[in-house]
């Protein structure tokens, strides 16, 4: 198996089992929509209202085979949404995107992430998670793999940018052909994304125009990686060890971006979601100052799937699983990296399930897409009653941002995310 295809593959078709909760912590959190089919990327609007996004269902279009190359073929449908959440009711706003699923439903891609820019316009970037060549030959004229720009009045859209076809063309970082974009920020006149599948982060005017990658992320070397026994199911059983084979103590691991924050010192801030066999701490946050190159902020993570700053400078990550997701328990966590590189753990467990991804409210408070990978059963939720717990081995590379001089770090800013 190729290492990025994997981890695309468990990135985007994984379906965790319910497992045993753990102890409460300090936060608490109400569920503010439920019912949600493959909830991904979540903002608030100029009115004030969140929305989010939900990949869908598929349908029983045509069909691709998976980045894997192994197991059911994803067919395609118009199953995905936009849903606007307004004074405790969920509508859906935007409806007919593409979507591309396995047969029962799982392992949707479609809608991912959803931005306003500083007008109030929205973009919706669109997942596709297979190899792009097949996209069109297969599935004929899709907005699958795009950045899109969408009427809400009209039930409408048109594409901005077609992250999978640069892939196709330019393959930045040289490995497996794939294509799997997640998460996006507005960033002036400037949308950045990541493409999981290829492994890197670019940008595209708004006036779609001049998509380049900026930078394409380095292969991880596990030493003493820790595999699953040889007994345990898989959906890619030939990364199991076999009994009796020798297990090698350096193992490449194509692990991937998996969404984007820009910081308070302008640099672009990456979360890493790590390659099987998804090492527990072995995930980083990645920044990319003006430069182009990578370094790494802060280690010490499992299975990131986004990040955000608040208006102090703080950086929230969200972990998709406390624990090697082969484990089976998906508890997830929301973690604060403080500006003096403090970290602290707002929420693990206790319901927060394979959370896909985060934003901060007006209000201060944090809000989660929750079980990301469960059609029907997603939610958002809204973290209240936030009182860090300090983490007992936090000193794990973090890089104090004041590190980078940052003189106004802590006056009020503008999100560009939103």
């Amino acid at each position: 198996m190729k290492l990025k295809q994997l981890t695309i593959t468990f990135l985007t078709f994984c379906v965790a089992a319910f497992s045993g909760m753990k102890a409460a912590s300090a936060a608490s959190f109400s569920v503010i929509a439920d019912g949600l089919y493959n909830a991904g990327g979540l903002s608030f609007g100029p009115d004030g209202n969140l929305y989010v996004t939900e990949a869908g269902i598929g349908g029983s279009g045509a069909c691709v085979p998976p980045a894997s190359g192994q197991g059911d073929s994803l067919c395609y449908g118009t199953s995905g949404a936009v849903t606007k959440i307004e004074n405790g009711k969920t509508k859906r706003i935007l409806t007919g995107l593409p979507s591309l699923a396995l047969p029962d439903g799982t392992g949707a891609s479609g809608p991912r992430d959803i931005q306003f820019d500083a007008k109030g316009k929205p973009y919706v970037l669109i997942g596709y998670g297979a190899n792009p060549t097949f996209r069109d030959r297969n599935l004929g004229y899709t907005d699958l793999g795009k950045i899109i720009a969408p009427d809400f009045k009209t039930n409408s859209w048109t594409s901005v940018a077609d992250i999978a076809n640069y892939e196709l063309a330019n393959n930045p970082d040289g490995g497996d052909v794939g294509s799997n974009p997640l998460g996006f920020i507005i960033d002036g006149n400037k949308l950045v994304a990541v493409d999981a599948g290829a492994n890197d982060l670019l940008s595209v005017n708004t006036s779609k125009n001049n998509l380049q990658a900026i930078v394409a992320f380095p292969q991880d070397i596990l030493t003493n990686p820790v595999f699953p026994p040889s007994d345990t199911p898989s959906n890619e059983p030939a990364q199991v060890p076999s009994q009796g084979e020798v297990v090698r103590s350096q193992f490449p691991t194509q692990a991937v971006p998996s969404n984007v924050a820009k910081g308070p010192d302008g640099a672009y801030y990456v979360s890493q979601f790590t390659g099987f066999p998804f090492p527990e701490g072995g995930a980083k946050i990645y920044r990319v100052g003006a430069d182009g190159k990578p370094s790494v902020f802060a280690d010490g993570f499992t299975q990131l799937t986004d990040l955000e700053f608040d208006p102090a400078g703080n950086l929230y990550a969200l972990q998709y699983a406390n624990q090697s997701a082969w484990k089976g328990n998906f508890d997830g966590s929301v973690i604060k990296i403080a500006t003096d590189g403090t970290r602290t753990t707002l929420l693990s467990g206790n319901g927060l399930e394979s959370p896909s991804a985060l934003t901060i409210g007006a209000d201060g408070a944090v809000y989660v897409t929750n079980r990301g990978d469960r059609p029907g059963l997603g939610q958002v939720l809204r973290i209240e009653n936030i009182k860090s717990i300090p983490e007992p081995d936090s000193v794990l590379g973090v890089l104090a941002i004041g590190a980078f001089g940052v003189g106004w770090l802590h006056k009020k800013r503008n999100h560009p995310e939103f």
